[in-house]
């Protein structure tokens, strides 16, 4: 199977990676978390002008997709500068859309998503809140084989995560019953799985290679502490951990994409590796930074308080695993 990105998936994510490199994300991600949503959604619409939420919806629907590897490397980039809002959800509910069959929804809505236009919540797995239901033009609720629209929700909750805002879905309209829903919210669950595990993965990266530049440069008797063997040791364990997580994600993107009966398993395998070896990651990065690991004021608080978030998202480890053993 291969492993390996092609030219274009590569050039994609050095795309990627340059526009939000350059776009100070930070500032966006706080003021996301106080409940501003502007600068979050200036950068969405720059990120559908690349083709990334046009990556979900089919050509029917003014989309190029569906194409889950290359939705994969997006997310790591997204994960890797901690882009906020419910994109993983708005992506889920495009997959959800487009699988449920309802002509009408789709037409509505799928375009919207392609071009950048819809941000879209999406309650499915059991979950009981909606992530950053006051920034979404609509969220979808699934209990069972019925999914229904809201645009009402309760009080906004803070969580771990500042921008990572839940509120619980209230009242909405029904759109459809029938074992419909209940297929294209599995497969709805599992892309949201495997773009999680993506984001992850990018958020890893992240940590690691800002606690490697400052281990270089914090010096203790003398010395650089990245000299230190117990340091060299425990990001070495870090970065094995993310490059053993990679080719999980590839591969579960490409069972995705082709419909594998091992598709489940393979994402929440995936999902479990990408997790722990972000979680690790975060751990890492704030024991290394000292005091400062500690503190809100500087830019790292914002991608290590995603890192926990991530990993339970969608899935937790200990369900994921479930998942695995399952088949």
């Amino acid at each position: 199977m291969p492993f390996l990105l092609t030219a274009e998936q590569r050039d994609f994510a050095r795309t990627l990676d340059a526009l939000l490199g350059a776009a100070d994300t930070a500032t966006a991600v706080r003021a996301w978390a106080a409940g501003e949503h502007k600068p979050g959604r200036a950068l969405w619409a720059r990120l559908a002008e690349t083709g990334v939420f046009a990556l979900a919806v089919p050509e029917e629907h003014q989309g190029m997709g569906p194409l889950p590897l290359e939705l994969a490397v997006a997310f790591v980039e997204l994960g890797r500068h901690a882009v906020p809002g419910p994109l993983v959800e708005t992506v889920a509910a495009a997959a959800f859309l487009d699988r449920l069959g309802d002509a009408g929804a789709a037409a509505d809505w799928l375009p919207r998503i392609a071009a950048g236009d819809a941000v879209v919540g999406l309650c499915a797995d059991g979950a009981p809140f909606a992530l950053d239901a006051d920034a979404a033009d609509t969220v979808l609720v699934v209990g069972g084989d019925t999914v229904c629209r809201t645009e009402t929700h309760g009080p906004v909750q803070a969580t771990l995560d500042p921008a990572r805002r839940v509120s619980r879905p209230l009242g909405g309209t029904v759109l459809a019953r029938g074992p419909a829903v209940t297929a294209a919210a599995g497969h709805a669950v599992d892309l949201a799985r495997l773009l999680t595990a993506a984001q992850a993965l990018g958020l890893g990266r992240a940590l690691l290679t800002g606690t490697v530049d400052y281990v270089r440069q914090r010096t203790q008797f003398g010395r650089a502490i990245g000299s230190f063997q117990a340091v060299k040791h425990r990001l070495a364990d870090v970065l094995i951990g993310l490059e053993f997580a990679q080719p999980l994600v590839h591969a579960a993107a490409l069972a995705l994409a082709g419909g594998a009966p091992s598709a489940g398993a393979e994402v929440a395998a995936a999902k479990v590796a990408a997790g722990e070896a972000c979680y690790a990651a975060a751990r890492a990065a704030l024991q290394l930074h000292g005091a400062v690991g500690y503190t809100d004021e500087p830019d790292l608080s914002l991608w290590i308080r995603k890192a926990r978030p991530l990993r339970d998202a969608w899935g937790t480890p200990a369900a994921c695993r479930a998942r695995v053993l399952a088949g």
